[in-house]
């Protein structure tokens, strides 16, 4: 299992959020976001939004880090990119 996290460079809300996706599906991210405690309601059509005050747990908890384009990059030649605007 791989999970794939961007560095907290994100505005949102008063804080910087990372992103946190998978190249293989749903079920493995939703699978290990459950595991680190991000709850399902930081699911948004493709990816996790992590504040960066637990971006350091997921790291821990084995999600690799990589850049913002690499993280777009495997969700496109994933199959699993949502943009926004397309239905899911």
């Amino acid at each position: 299992m791989t999970v794939y996290i961007d560095p907290p460079t994100w505005a949102g809300h008063g804080r910087l959020w990372s992103h946190l996706v998978s190249d293989v599906s749903f079920d493995e991210l939703h699978a290990f976001a459950e595991r680190v405690g991000c709850p399902r309601r930081a699911f948004e059509r493709d990816h996790y939004d992590v504040p960066s005050h637990r971006y350091a747990d997921a790291v821990r908890a084995g999600a690799v880090e990589v850049s913002s384009r690499e993280v777009v990059r495997l969700l496109t030649e994933s199959g699993l990119r949502r943009p926004k605007g397309r239905p899911a």
